[in-house]
């Protein structure tokens, strides 16, 4: 069986008692272990970083740059073993691990434009002689804790804009799919990047915990689910670090009766089953205005998921994979289950699909529910797998309530042939990213990436203009150089321009 270590001052590091079994959930099987870091470990990672940032704080920004042009290059070329490694680790079918790595490439590009990015700001003469100006500083040593369901493309969210506006960097993947993290980290340091300046620890809640607490630590990105999103947000803040975390979702598309319901099913089929739901952007919830309009949805819903597949990511033919643990299998069906014993009726059950060849993986077929309540338990909670429910209202204004009064506010879209409507939808809902005939209205990698309400806890987004500020500290400078043989005088009132 093979180990996969940790990746620590440029070298992979295997020094390390606790191990835990990683699955291929396309068969079911263990066939990996991963180390899982001591607190020893991760405070040895932490040195080397520290230890790495003051030379790299002082790289031009241009020198920093073109190590993530080099680094794209090296993504591109090695795209196929990235998502061969997440395809083994999470499921995911060829195609769509190939979309998640292009995502985070285009991060990645953003990062290669930091002299523009970190150019500052500066003022002449704001007063006799006086200049000003102000600095994007690095942070030092800042952290990443990323979900299992993108092992590449989250990572990328962080770490390229982290290490490219002068930081040092401690990745902490999900134990559950490991490999790509380390992969990628080792194509940096193909691309010219210092030993130290980047460096991955696997592991479980030590780990965590351990760079939650650490003084060193300056910054920490989380994504993940609410639960643990809101404790990371807590413990870190108490420790005086930066902190960014994202959270659950539960995304819903409004239907209106004007919309185009067939092009509205196709993409919801999409949004809804893509990475077998194992999306914080996947759209689990659609609002149809209206019985007529439900009842057209539903029939045609349940026709397009006659022909879905699902299977091994291996063939391309396939639709969506697995889900990611045996007990994440059963978590899933046990909500059909609920919201079916709730009085939701099951009109699409993808409860126990067979699979040829690969019946001992963990698979979850589409589900689609219909008549689903606000009071059921599969509505408030994220179900995190290819289960679509959809909840039948009289007007737009009950559908946006309902969206309104949930406590997640990651994602949201309408579909409709209305500006009038669109616009009062993307102008009133309280929801953080909005879609207008757009089931997944994922920001492009120079906009930024977070939702509302308990959905993201801290003040910026991730990846675009709002990672430069959080991975940067303002420092604003003033100064005066007065004319020769010129003594001024002792002023005791506050300066002002009068």
């Amino acid at each position: 069986m093979k180990t996969i270590g940790h990746f620590i001052n440029g070298e992979i590091c295997t020094n390390n008692d606790r191990t835990q079994a990683v699955y291929n959930p396309t068969t079911g099987q263990a066939e990996k272990e991963v180390l899982l870091a001591s607190k020893e470990l991760v405070e040895q990672a932490i040195t080397y970083a520290q230890a790495a940032y003051p030379a790299w704080r002082n790289t031009p920004a241009i020198k920093r740059a073109r190590v993530m042009f080099r680094y794209k290059e090296l993504l591109e070329k090695n795209a196929e073993k990235i998502c061969q490694l997440i395809g083994e680790e999470h499921g995911k079918i060829a195609h769509d691990a190939m979309g998640e790595l292009q995502r985070g490439i285009e991060n990645v590009e953003y990062a290669c434009g930091a002299p523009e990015l970190l150019k500052g700001e500066h003022s002449k003469n704001v007063g006799p002689n006086i200049d000003s100006w102000s600095e994007f500083q690095p942070l030092g040593v800042v952290a990443g804790i990323t979900p299992f369901n993108f092992p590449a493309m989250v990572p990328l969210w962080m770490f390229p804009m982290a290490i490219v506006c002068g930081n040092c960097f401690i990745l902490k993947p999900s134990e559950r799919d490991p490999s790509a993290a380390l992969f990628i980290a080792d194509l940096l340091k193909q691309a010219g990047l210092p030993d130290g300046v980047m460096n991955v620890v696997n592991g479980d809640k030590v780990a965590v915990d351990t760079l939650l607490s650490d003084a060193r630590i300056k910054a920490v990105s989380f994504v993940g689910s609410t639960p643990i999103a809101e404790y990371i947000y807590t413990q870190a803040n108490a420790n005086g670090k930066r902190v960014q975390a994202l959270g659950g979702a539960k995304n819903h598309a409004i239907v209106m009766p004007d919309a185009d319901v067939d092009n509205a099913v196709n993409q919801l089929l999409g949004a809804a089953f893509g990475s077998s739901g194992e999306r914080c952007m996947a759209l689990s919830v659609v609002v149809a205005v209206g019985d007529a309009v439900a009842n057209l949805l539903v029939e045609k819903l349940a026709t397009g998921m006659s022909d879905l597949k699902v299977g091994a990511f291996s063939d391309s033919s396939n639709d969506f994979g697995p889900v990611i643990t045996k007990q994440h299998q059963e978590k899933v069906e046990g909500y059909i289950e609920s919201a079916e014993k709730q009085g939701a009726t099951v009109v699409v059950d993808g409860r126990n699909p067979k699979v040829k060849g690969y019946e001992d993986g963990f698979y979850v077929g589409g589900t689609l529910l219909d008549n689903v309540t606000a009071d059921m338990s599969s509505y408030k909670e994220e179900i995190f797998g290819p289960v679509l429910q959809v909840i039948r209202v009289k007007t737009m204004q009950e559908a946006m309530d309902l969206i309104d009064a949930h406590e997640y506010g990651n994602g949201t879209c309408i579909f409709t042939r209305d500006g009038e409507a669109a616009r009062y939808f993307s102008d009133h809902i309280q929801v953080g990213m909005v879609g207008i005939n757009v089931p997944l209205p994922v920001p492009v990698a120079y906009h930024s990436f977070g939702g509302w309400k308990r959905s993201l806890f801290g003040d910026l987004h991730a990846y675009g203009p709002d990672s430069v500020r959080f991975y940067t500290k303002r420092k604003t400078i003033t100064q005066r150089w007065p004319s020769a043989g010129v003594r001024e005088g002792i002023e005791f009132s506050m300066p002002t321009m009068n």
